[in-house]
C-alpha cells in the first residue's frame, strides 16, 4: 500500500521544491506516487521555525499532489553518515520501496546538502542487503534497492546528466514554494535577510531553469546528475 514509484529526499523542507519541484510536479500528473522525506526540520534556518515549517511542508505536499510527506528529525546542520542516520534512511527506502529516488545535490552551498546526498545514496545501497535487519511499526522489513539514484541540482551551478522538461510547469511549482512563506520574499518581515530571501531569488530560479532547459531545448528544466551511466533500449528515448 505504501509503495512509491518516485522518493524524493531533501536535506531540509523546501530542497526538494527548489531542485526538483517541476520534476516531481510532473511525475504526479502522469500518475506516478511520489513521497517526499525531509531529513531535518530546518531548525537552524535564520527565518521562521521548526514547527512553522513542518506545516509549510505539508502545505506544498498539497500542491505538488504527494501521496505522503515524512519529517525524519534530524539535527539541522549536524547529521552525519554514520549508522544511526542511515538506518533512519534505510526505513524510509524499505517502506515506501521506490523504484527513483532523488536526492540533494553532490557538493553546495550549504554543506547539508552534499552531506545529505552522500547520506541518501549510501543507504539506498545499503537497504538492499538482506543481512541489515530493520523494522517499522514492530514489523520487520525486506531489503529493497531502488533501481536508480538521482541528485538535483541546486544553488551552485553543476553540469547536469540529463534535463527533466518542466514547461508549462512553473507557476504550479512557485505555488509550491511559496507555501513556505518563512523562508522566501516578504517585504513586511523584520527577519533576517538570507540568500534565498530576497525579492529576486524567484527570478535566479527561473534563470537557472532556462539555462538548463535550453542545451536540451526545453523553455525549462530542471537538472539531474547520476552516479553511474544511464542505458537505453532504444534511440527514440532520447528524442
Amino acid at each position: 500500500m505504501n509503495k512509491m514509484d518516485i522518493l524524493a529526499f531533501g536535506a531540509h523542507p523546501d530542497d526538494v521544491e527548489i531542485g526538483a519541484g517541476g520534476t516531481v510536479i510532473s511525475c504526479v500528473q502522469k500518475g506516478l506516487k511520489v513521497a517526499v522525506v525531509d531529513l531535518t526540520q530546518g531548525q537552524l534556518g535564520s527565518r521562521g521555525s521548526a514547527e512553522l515549517r513542518l506545516v509549510e511542508a505539508q502545505n506544498s505536499a498539497q500542491i505538488m499532489g504527494l501521496a505522503a510527506r515524512e519529517n525524519l528529525g534530524m539535527q539541522d546542520g549536524f547529521f552525519e553518515v554514520d549508522k544511526e542516520h542511515l538506518l533512519q534512511v534505510i526505513k524510509m527506502v524499505r517502506k515506501y520501496r521506490p523504484e527513483i529516488v532523488l536526492c540533494n545535490a553532490p557538493s553546495d552551498r550549504h554543506p547539508d546538502h552534499g552531506r545529505g546526498s552522500a547520506l541518501v545514496e549510501r543507504a539506498c545501497f545499503l537497504s538492499g542487503l538482506v543481512k541489515i535487519h530493520t523494522s517499522h511499526h514492530g514489523e520487520q522489513q525486506q531489503a529493497w534497492r531502488p533501481k536508480v539514484v538521482y541528485k538535483y541540482i541546486q544553488d551552485y551551478y553543476l553540469q547536469p546528466d540529463f534535463v527533466y522538461d518542466i514547461t508549462g510547469l512553473w507557476e504550479k511549482k512557485i505555488e509550491a514554494l511559496k507555501c513556505f512563506s518563512s523562508q522566501f520574499y516578504n517585504g513586511e518581515t523584520n527577519e533576517p535577510k538570507t540568500p534565498i530571501s530576497g525579492a529576486e531569488y524567484f527570478d535566479f530560479l527561473k534563470g537557472r531553469a532556462m539555462d538548463m532547459g535550453r542545451p536540451a531545448g526545453f523553455l525549462l528544466g530542471e537538472g539531474f546528475i547520476t552516479s553511474r551511466a544511464m542505458g537505453i533500449k532504444d534511440f527514440s528515448a532520447l528524442v
